[in-house]
């Protein structure tokens, strides 16, 4: 492995838009069993959080992955109402179940939490080393 650069003020403050967190970042998903792809969100911190806390509730098994899609999903739009009531929804985020498989929900709650950072983009330097 090359040597890996160590991140200083300057490079900060040299190239600020490089380095900043940015809200607006969007990711296109292809789903094969659909045959189309879907574009996700990045979520906000407190989505992120909110749907840990549903994971770790017994009360709420199952439900954080569909919350997450439901709320990171941007197109098509799961939130129209329209569509909602063409399916049959009882509550707004059953319209995630009804469109997608138990693991495409799972992989694009995934990708919606790595888009914020969860669970990918940072390694240990030794790790890398060995």
């Amino acid at each position: 492995m090359s040597h890996i650069k160590k991140l200083t003020l300057t490079d900060l403050m040299k190239d600020k838009e490089k380095y900043e967190v940015r809200a607006d970042v969007t990711e296109e998903l292809y789903i094969h069993r659909l045959d189309a792809s879907i574009i996700i969100r990045k979520p906000e911190r407190s989505l992120c959080l909110e749907a840990f806390q549903m994971a770790n509730d017994e009360s709420q098994d199952g439900k954080a992955d569909p919350f997450m899609v439901y709320n990171t999903v941007i197109e098509p739009d799961l939130k129209d109402i329209k569509l909602q009531k063409e399916f049959g929804c009882v509550e707004p985020v059953d319209i995630v179940e009804k469109i997608f498989e138990a693991g495409e929900i799972a992989s694009i709650a995934q990708a919606g939490l790595e888009l914020a950072g969860y669970k990918k983009g940072i390694n240990r330097v030794k790790d890398l080393k060995n």
